[in-house]
């Protein structure tokens, strides 16, 4: 049976790689059983997404300028 240090160990490895069908599994029933780190791993899909937003937001000031530009040519 996965403890919940291998559980979170996991979790983070599969941000960075695919999981083995075996651990996939293992992590699923863990999960299921263990709220805490059902939690963690919801917290951790969270601050990806925000960190994934806020990459996206951070674009060069003059990429959205131009994109905002063409729009407003072609609506005249």
């Amino acid at each position: 049976m996965m403890n919940c240090r291998e559980a979170t160990r996991l979790m983070s490895e599969a941000q960075e790689r695919k999981l083995t069908l075996a651990e996939s599994a293992e992590l699923k029933i863990h999960t299921l059983i263990c709220s805490g780190c059902k939690n963690f791993g919801l917290q951790m899909q969270t601050l990806r997404g925000l960190m994934h937003s806020f990459a996206q937001d951070d674009e060069p000031k003059n990429k959205k300028s131009d994109s905002k530009g063409s729009s407003d040519d072609t609506s005249l």
